[in-house]
């Protein structure tokens, strides 16, 4: 058994060698020729730098978005900054700004010194950096402007998602080649997850933002209702797989043994964690969906799939922390090890916790409430924050020639930064609990013990107020690091190039005797991406094609009608102001909801909405049943100053609207772009619509002018009334057994 060990080590040691030193020893006495070359570390201090700045950037927005939580009023009526606006804005630049270029950061440090040459391309490493910097850019702007597609993790409009795809593609491009000019043959176990990042990310990327335009900021999803649901979750589960995990677990691959001078505990653990996972990932996304209109067999397939992932995903996490074997000791010294084990254990618990949640009975009691928040946080917080600010720790030294300015300052990081960690999840587990609880509690006279929803929010202000702290808390940690990395780099000396030999790649290769079976594929990367692209593409084919082209997984119902041109524009504005960020539009099946909201929700209620707003929160209540709840008089007050008629409501007030005149110019337009995508808009009915909209407007205006609310037809508030008024109601009791 020792021996065993030993020769393991020894293999997996080979697999972590990537210095000039390593090289020189490995054709000692050889008569290969070694070749020079340099490492460009410019692109990695670049990269580096734009973490750091998005980081802080994208953690004010999420503190920001907390506090409006606690103090509603601190928007003051600007429109830019409410929740709904910004959550968005904080999301993508966590995940695209800040993760996403710490992955840049740790992929362009690590790729050329695995493969043992520089990238193939600097003009594409730039392109790379400076399209990332500008789609960043055009986030910033565009969402709090509310160019809102209303896609979780992909709300980016149209010109910006084909921007994504062509850095995308100039990333990959640049990888490929590099991977192809390589001087090592064999690919070490951090270049499969990046393969898989680049492959997967790309295909999820485009085929969850086919849109139709219909202006420069404005589009529909070509799909509609379930297909559309099935489809964003297939994309945002495996966002959360192939952009926020199998990237970082390449670096974990990279960095963790680099720092602990171990190395990786086992090669073969990490093949059988490398390819289970890619596979049994795509499968997922449909257990975001349970209790929906999704059709049952979906469900219970992204069931199945998620309860394996426990399986490869600790595998994963095994395999990191006992490469950490033998460097415990250091643990307790070095601020670099410690974020790893905290990274490493985030990582274990998201990826227990993701599977449990994916069965139906937790699913039922955490779905739509705080626990997921927390459940997502512990994994960007811990898995991806801490795994990105170890890497910098570690870089920032080895770049700028030196030692750390403050290791004091890093563990007052690491500490800091957890207790963020602790605060701003328990509070939300506590508080996801309370409004499960709440939300399907009855009576012993057979009623709902709190029928009104807003009771429910009222009891969690105080997990709100710690949820805040534990933001700022983290926030700090955070300031600290940027300002430990900064002083660094001002006490050293920026080594631009690093130097290295190795011999070049010979042409012929003979077999060692007794080659571990996978070390084929390893040495062939065309052959690598094409299985790894057979692996990722499987699950989604066999979810997606029945849902697709068998009609009765959506049955049709043939009192479900086409929105009219008004209610289609109030839509809009539900998207822009991102409404479905706290409101659900999904009543499922279960008494408490039901009772609460009305029967449950028909897949063939939603054939028409392009994009689906069945959300993923209920800040709120759910709205599918709310048209023709309250007088259009209600949801003018209530939208003018929701404390009018909910006191005690922490949503904002959206004066705006009642300000604003109803953009029409595009509306023939968007008629136009549903009838391509299949809503049976009468032929040549765009030339009617606005007729039919300001005639609906007129209505509208006219009765709230009736009770006392003097508004002019041609505001935006009216068509967004008329868009409420319409949920929910196609269908009704007696209709519902008429399915075609």
């Amino acid at each position: 058994m020792a021996e065993d060990n030993v020769n393991k080590a020894a293999e997996d040691k080979k697999e972590v060698s990537t210095d000039a030193a390593d090289v020189k020893r490995k054709v000692e006495g050889s008569s290969a020729k070694l070749e020079t070359f340099e490492y460009d570390n410019e692109i990695v201090r670049k990269f580096a730098i734009a973490t750091l700045v998005f980081g802080i950037v994208g953690m004010l927005v999420g503190l920001t978005a907390a506090l409006e939580f606690v103090f509603p009023e601190i928007n003051a009526g600007i429109p830019y900054i409410t929740f709904g606006r910004i959550r968005p804005l904080h999301t993508n630049a966590i995940i695209f700004a800040f993760v996403g270029n710490s992955i840049f950061t740790g992929v362009y440090y690590s790729m050329p010194r695995l493969l043992k040459t520089p990238m193939w391309s600097k003009k594409l490493s730039n392109f790379n950096f400076w399209g990332w910097q500008a789609i960043i850019l055009a986030a910033a702007i565009t969402l709090p402007l509310g160019f809102n597609s209303s896609k979780e993790y992909a709300e980016l409009e149209w010109p910006i998602d084909i921007a994504i795809a062509v850095v995308w593609v100039v990333f990959g491009i640049n990888m490929f080649m590099t991977i192809l000019n390589r001087r090592e043959r064999h690919l070490y176990v951090a270049i499969w997850f990046y393969i898989s990042t680049f492959l997967t990310v790309a295909m999820l990327h485009i085929v969850n933002n086919l849109e139709l335009p219909v202006s420069l900021f404005k589009s529909y999803s070509i799909f509609a209702g379930v297909q559309d649901a099935l489809v964003q979750w297939w994309y945002g589960h495996n966002a959360v797989a192939f952009f926020l995990t199998t990237p970082i677990l390449g670096l974990m691959y990279y960095f963790v043994p680099k720092a602990a001078n171990r190395p990786v505990y086992s090669y073969r653990l990490s093949i059988i964690h490398f390819w289970a996972l890619i596979f049994i990932y795509i499968w997922a996304g449909p257990h975001h969906l349970l209790y929906t209109a999704l059709p049952d067999w979906a469900q219970s397939l992204g069931t199945v799939f998620s309860i394996m992932l426990i399986f490869p995903s600790w595998g994963g996490m095994l395999n990191g922390l006992l490469t950490l074997r033998g460097a415990w000791d250091r643990v307790r010294e070095d601020p670099v090890l410690k974020f790893f084990v905290v990274a490493i254990t985030a990582y274990g618990m998201s990826t227990f916790e993701g599977p449990m949640l994916s069965t139906r009975s937790l699913n039922a009691i955490a779905h739509y409430t705080d626990w997921i928040p927390a459940h997502v946080h512990i994994g960007g917080l811990g898995w991806n924050g801490f795994m990105a600010f170890g890497m910098l720790y570690w870089l920032f030294p080895k770049m700028w020639g030196g030692k750390l300015w403050s290791t004091k300052m890093a563990n007052a990081h690491f500490w800091i930064g957890t207790l963020g960690i602790l605060f701003w999840a328990l509070p939300m587990y506590w508080a996801g609990w309370t409004q499960a609880s709440m939300w399907k509690q009855f009576t012993d006279e057979g009623i709902l013990a709190y029928p009104n929803f807003l009771e429910t929010v009222t009891q969690l202000a105080p997990m709100y107020g710690l949820r805040a702290i534990g933001g700022a808390l983290y926030l700090t940690g955070a300031i600290l690091g940027v300002i430990n990395l900064w002083k660094t780099a001002q006490k050293g000396s920026f080594v631009k190039t690093e130097t290295a030999q190795a011999p070049a790649l010979p042409k012929k290769y003979k077999k060692p005797k007794g080659e571990y079976w996978h070390r084929w594929i390893e040495r062939r990367p065309v052959q690598f991406f094409i299985l790894s692209l057979v692996a990722v593409v499987i699950g989604g084919v066999i979810e997606m094609v029945p849902t697709f082209l068998v009609k009765s997984n959506v049955p049709t119902i043939a009192s479900v009608k086409p929105y009219t041109p008004l209610e289609l524009e109030g839509r809009d504005i539900y998207i822009r102001e991102g409404c479905n960020n706290c409101h659900s539009q999904m009543v499922r099946p279960f008494r408490s909801e039901v009772v609460r909201y009305g029967d449950y929700s028909k897949a063939g209620e939603y054939v028409y909405d392009h994009p689906h707003l069945w959300g993923s929160k209920r800040t709120g209540p759910d709205v599918h049943r709310l048209g023709n709840k309250y007088p259009d008089s209600w949801h003018y007050r209530h939208m003018l100053d929701p404390e009018l008629t909910s006191p005690g409501s922490i949503m904002p007030p959206y004066p705006w609207l009642f300000e604003n005149d109803l953009d029409v110019s595009n509306t023939p337009d968007k008629i136009e772009a549903m009838q391509t995508l299949g809503v049976p808009y009468e032929e040549g009915y765009s030339q009617e619509a606005l007729k039919d909209l300001n005639s609906q407007a007129e209505e509208i205006a006219s009765g709230l002018t009736e009770e006392g609310y003097e508004v002019s037809p041609d505001k935006e508030i009216v068509a967004l009334i008329a868009y409420l008024q319409r949920l929910g109601t196609d269908i009704k009791a007696q209709d519902q057994q008429n399915e075609e």
